[in-house]
């Protein structure tokens, strides 16, 4: 008889797929075991008519997830790293991280090609803190409309509320289908990400062994770049109510870092990048942190 793993897992269309995913490469790994999805709902699923900066509560996606791994009802859980708050539910562990796919956000629109081609006092559609901030500091006339729900719920949202246009993470409209939807790749001088954008995570309990049952999942270039944006973000602090965006891009020994803090009235509080040698990304990170953290005390 096989052995039998239950994954938990939101119960949104791509957490469903995210998962699925993960169980179909589990699965290839370990013919002889047995892996089944057990959705969990979440706060964050619960409320539909706040903006999440708003609910004040750290690991909204998460939690009960936490809860259920920490006391056996599930044996692994699926997340996507966006979600995953720095600083794991003790016994926890995040056993793996799948390659990232790409983590830039998009320009998706049924009326125009690109953001700047969008009208004056142009309606975007994000709840996005971090997203609306950037968006005014390009675009100070553009009117920013509340938008929640699932990546299929904005998809329609976008035409029944006659938006110009709404801003989407191009990882989650892939692998929901939707990328021919894409009309522009916002770079990162315009919408910088926040960390962990692209990538899944799989979490584990630390003392039962099944962090070496997902370990061959690992990416280590993933690892690598998502777990720089983690520190940075456990320097800056918060959660969803922090309108931070960080990045960071590991290619032929070298690493590439992007972070920005906004307002909510469109200030960019902090904005910069530094590039340098992998083993030089503590160093990248910390001096762009304390030019971070300089840039709030004299806007305090």
């Amino acid at each position: 008889m096989k052995k039998k793993w239950t994954v938990g897992t939101r119960g949104s269309k791509l957490a469903l797929v995210q998962t699925n995913l993960v169980i179909e490469r589990l699965k290839a790994l370990h013919p002889e075991c047995a892996f089944t999805a057990l959705i969990i709902k979440t706060t964050g699923d619960s409320v539909w008519d706040t903006p999440l900066y708003l609910i004040g509560e750290k690991g909204l996606f998460i939690k009960e997830i936490e809860e259920a791994l920490s006391r056996g009802e599930i044996d692994l859980a699926v997340h996507s790293m966006k979600d995953l708050p720095t600083d794991l539910a003790p016994g926890l562990a995040l056993g793996a991280i799948l390659e990232r796919e790409d983590p830039h956000d998009t320009f998706v629109s049924l009326k125009h090609e690109r953001l700047a081609d969008t009208p004056h006092g142009a309606r975007i559609g994000t709840s996005s803190m971090r997203r609306k901030a950037q968006l005014l500091a390009t675009r100070p006339d553009l009117e920013i409309v509340p938008l929640r729900g699932n990546v299929d719920t904005r998809m329609r949202k976008l035409a029944e509320q006659d938006l110009d246009a709404v801003v989407l993470a191009y990882a989650g409209l892939k692998r929901m289908g939707y990328a021919g939807r894409v009309k522009e790749m916002l770079p990162f001088e315009v919408m910088v990400p926040p960390s962990g954008q692209g990538a899944i995570g799989i979490e584990t309990r630390q003392s039962d062994g099944t962090s070496e049952l997902v370990r061959p999942l690992d990416d280590p270039f993933t690892r690598f770049e998502v777990g720089l944006e983690r520190t940075f973000q456990t320097g800056v602090g918060g959660g969803c109510s922090v309108p931070l965006g960080v990045n960071a891009a590991l290619s032929g020994g070298r690493v590439t870092l992007h972070a920005v803090f906004g307002a909510e009235d469109g200030r960019i509080i902090f904005k910069d990048r530094a590039e340098g040698a992998k083993e030089d990304a503590d160093d990248l990170a910390h001096r762009l942190l304390e030019g971070l953290k300089r840039a709030k005390a004299a806007h305090a």
